[in-house]
């Protein structure tokens, strides 16, 4: 009793005591177990926080109240009860109230409209003991089940529908293990719910009498207690049919993972076996994607029909066993198929095809090649799917799905199916496009390229050059070697800013204008300026011609150019925002390279520096590009220490170290083109060539022309002696009449050549001329052009040279 003079209710009575300012005074434990309140935690509270509805109006008078309540339990549900309220007669003056309530009760309508309901409803409806054998169910989960309403009683289901139980045959004709699986996680819910008198909602998937085949529920399982003990006697089962949701939401996770598959490698075979893999297992046991051939080489395709039907090229295949064994092709081979065959028609129509055992057409396909009629019959095949493979109004190919499982396609099946074969489409048509003009790309660029190059007598080269995969596409990655005249060769590489057949065709004009340049055999900072300029007249052009493009961004480049000279052994450098080569001596060592790499070209305003390394005989020098030593994530210092170590190691021939070199310094995956020229230097000494100091005299040039015949002799070059006597006499007698002094001619013997070299101290530049009739003179290098195979002159640090070059006879050297 909790205060005076309140008696205690029976313990087995549903009552509570409540004074006049509606306050709890006393608390049953019937009331305990009906609303699942302790008294500790409603005694002295207000009688209105059990209350799910606003209190009745007014006071109960001398003869009480007596009506229905709807009651808060304590786990939130709501419970309807019958409330009498009498008042207590203890003798004080504040009035108080005894409260007795019981559950409100159905009438005989309510309970057989609830039993009806029940019965008739489309949901399951089921009601388990604690060790879950089957009560009750309705109409519904006897359909499920297989079994009448006096077949259901006995033991627990997961006994029940064992394989090998009493009623195993009922349901399953051989009970799998994932199936009994499903059933003893259902019962082990049940007993768990039943257990711990808490509620549970769970999906599962179990295959049913009815429907022969796997069925994805939503449960929901209740506890169910005995309002007047409180105990346990049964748990109460709702389970629907979520089939259908469970199938969309399916579908919408495999488009999602469909677009995250499908089209990530620019790649038309790769896209392609991205959709079978895609189709398979999720909507078919076999899949199978033909291609146009056009389409699969990147060509522009054509759905026109050869006489008789199509040929297709299998561009990839997916089964659900390893090997794909059903498949009566292998991948890279043509399958033709004929006009009447389901293939030919989609391809024809641009609409899929579904097609099944009773299809004429269908059948007579089968059987008309008797390795796909086999296999057909080995694996089970009933039904196909052909879906064309279109994108941008142009059929590609066809993906065609075959199923041996028991389920037919239905039409869900089918939008999926055109919705997948649609992106996959795309996803090649892209591919397609973008390998044509890789490939455009790449054949420019390679056709711009030197095919061989000729180091002549200063080095020996080699080199290669490795396109970028996937989508960054052709760069404008460049090199070049250039012979310039005494016996001096330039070696030159560069970079292109972009990808694509705008960066080629930018390196070809580049190219283009440094053999040009070369020509001129300007120095290498003085080359750079000028090819500065030229990039920065070629920005100027394209933003004229687009104003909304950042041109110099689009036409930039870096430039590394060198030139060896094999008589000093002096390489001069300059670069244009380029890396600096790696040089290694002929020991192994590192050679150092002090440069100062200017602005790239296309920036313009700012000077090249120009830098000279006197290299030992049989040093490798190394140009690179950022694509071969500083890919994604490596620094350019780095990038040189490795390749100088790969240079560095015990040798072999030019090409076995690029291939070394490309094979330590290239990533797994390459993103940008990466190019490697590499030369070993040479050195000429006194056997190739002859250098005599001559004063300002006319009659020194019998002493010049005496001491080249003699040098010939001594090279066993008598043959060439009648032309260098006549070269000589012309260039040194020009130099004497019309330049300055220092005189210096220099003869060098090359492999297959002979150069003349008479040097002097002007800067001005001869030019032929035509001579007149009686003119006396005038015609020296008229005859010097005719007589040699190429003349010209090149500016020095002191003055200038003239230099001519002639074929050694039969080509000795």
């Amino acid at each position: 009793m909790e205060g005076p003079g309140v008696g205690v209710p029976a313990a087995d009575t549903v009552s509570a005591a409540v004074d006049g300012g509606g306050v709890i005074r006393a608390w049953s434990p019937g009331a305990e177990r009906l609303l699942g309140h302790a008294a500790t935690d409603v005694v002295g509270r207000p009688a209105g926080i059990l209350l799910d509805q606003a209190p009745p109006p007014g006071a109960p008078g001398p003869e009480g109240w007596r009506g229905t309540l709807r009651l808060r339990h304590r786990e939130g549900h709501v419970i309807e009860a019958e409330v009498a309220a009498s008042p207590i007669q203890d003798g004080g003056d504040e009035p108080r109230w005894l409260l007795l309530a019981t559950a409100a009760r159905p009438s005989a309508d309510q309970l057989t409209l609830l039993g009806w309901a029940h019965e008739q409803a489309g949901e399951s409806l089921a009601l388990y003991d604690p060790e879950g054998r089957l009560i009750w169910g309705n109409a519904t989960v006897r359909g499920h089940i297989g079994l009448s309403a006096e077949e259901m009683s006995g033991p627990p289901l997961d006994r029940l529908f064992a394989p090998g139980g009493d009623h195993a045959e009922s349901r399953f004709a051989q009970p799998s293990s994932r199936e009994g699986e499903a059933i003893r996680e259902y019962v082990e819910r049940i007993r768990r719910v039943a257990r711990e008198g808490s509620h549970a909602r769970f999906e599962t998937t179990i295959v049913t009498a009815d429907r022969r085949e796997p069925v994805d529920w939503s449960v929901s399982l209740s506890p169910v207690r005995d309002p007047a003990s409180g105990v346990i006697r049964a748990v109460y089962a709702v389970g629907t049919d979520i089939t259908e949701q469970v199938r969309a939401r399916e579908r919408l996770v495999l488009l999602k993972e469909a677009g995250d598959r499908i089209g990530g490698t620019l790649d038309v075979t790769a896209t392609a076996q991205e959709l079978a893999d895609t189709l398979a297992p999720h909507l078919c046991d076999l899949a199978i994607v033909d291609l146009l051939p056009q389409v699969a080489t990147g060509g522009e395709p054509t759905a026109a029909a050869e006489r008789g039907g199509h040929t297709m090229h299998r561009a990839a295949q997916r089964s659900i066993r390893e090997g794909v064994p059903e498949a009566a092709l292998s991948v890279g081979r043509l399958e033709r198929y004929p006009e009447y065959s389901p293939p030919a028609r989609a391809l024809a129509t641009g609409s899929a095809v579904l097609s099944d055992l009773g299809d004429p057409d269908f059948e007579r396909w089968l059987h008309e090649d008797p390795v796909r009629h086999a296999r057909t019959e080995a694996y089970g095949f009933h039904t196909m799917m052909t879906v064309p493979l279109r994108a941008r109004g142009i059929v590609l190919g066809i993906a065609r799905l075959l199923r041996a499982r028991p389920e037919p396609f239905v039409g869900d099946d089918l939008l999926l199916a055109e919705e997948l074969c649609a992106r996959a489409a795309v996803s090649i048509d892209n591919a397609r496009h973008y390998a044509r003009e890789r490939g455009t790309a790449l054949a420019l660029q390679r056709s711009l390229l030197p095919r061989q190059l000729q180091g002549q007598i200063a080095v020996d080269v080699a080199s290669r050059y490795r396109p970028a995969a996937g989508r960054m596409g052709v760069g404008g990655d460049w090199f070049d070697v250039v012979p310039l005249s005494g016996t001096r060769v330039a070696l030159v590489i560069g970079d292109v800013v972009g990808h694509g057949v705008h960066a080629s065709a930018t390196m070809g004009r580049l190219r283009t204008a440094v053999r040009t340049l070369a020509d001129v055999d300007l120095p290498p900072d003085e080359l750079l300026t000028h090819l500065d300029d030229l990039v920065s007249h070629l920005a100027e052009q394209e933003e004229a011609a687009d104003p909304s493009a950042a041109a110099i961004g689009e036409v930039g480049a870096t430039c590394l150019y060198a030139v060896y000279d094999p008589v000093s052994r002096i390489c001069a450098m300059a670069s244009a925002g380029h890396p600096p080569p790696v040089i290694t001596g002929p020991d192994g060592t590192a050679v150092p390279v002090d440069i100062s790499p200017g602005p790239p070209l296309g920036v313009g305003g700012l000077p090249f520096e120009a830098t000279q390394v006197v290299l030992p005989e049989g040093s490798l020098v190394a140009l690179s590009t950022n694509g071969l030593i500083a890919p994604r994530g490596r620094a350019i210092e780095q990038g040189q220490r490795l390749l100088h170590e790969a240079l560095a190691e015990p040798a072999g021939s030019l090409d076995e170290i690029c291939d070394r070199a490309l094979g330590e310094l290239l990533p797994e995956r390459q993103t940008d083109d990466a190019a490697l020229l590499l030369a070993r230097t040479r050195a000429l000494d006194a056997r190739h060539v002859v250098t005599l100091d001559l004063a300002a005299e006319p009659a020194l040039v019998a002493t010049a022309r005496k001491a080249a015949a003699d040098q010939l002799v001594a090279w066993d070059l008598t043959e060439a002696a009648f032309v260098t006597e006549l070269v000589v006499s012309e260039l040194v007698t020009n130099a004497i009449r019309h330049a300055e002094p220092p005189i210096q001619l220099r003869l060098l013997r090359g492999e297959t050549s002979l150069i003349i070299e008479v040097s002097d101290g002007s800067g001005t530049a001869p030019h032929l001329r035509r001579a007149r009739t009686y003119d006396e003179g005038g015609r020296g290098l008229l005859l010097v052009a005719q007589l040699t195979q190429q003349w010209g002159t090149r500016q020095t640090a002191s003055g200038k040279t003239i230099w001519a070059e002639q074929q050694l006879p039969g080509g000795q050297g």
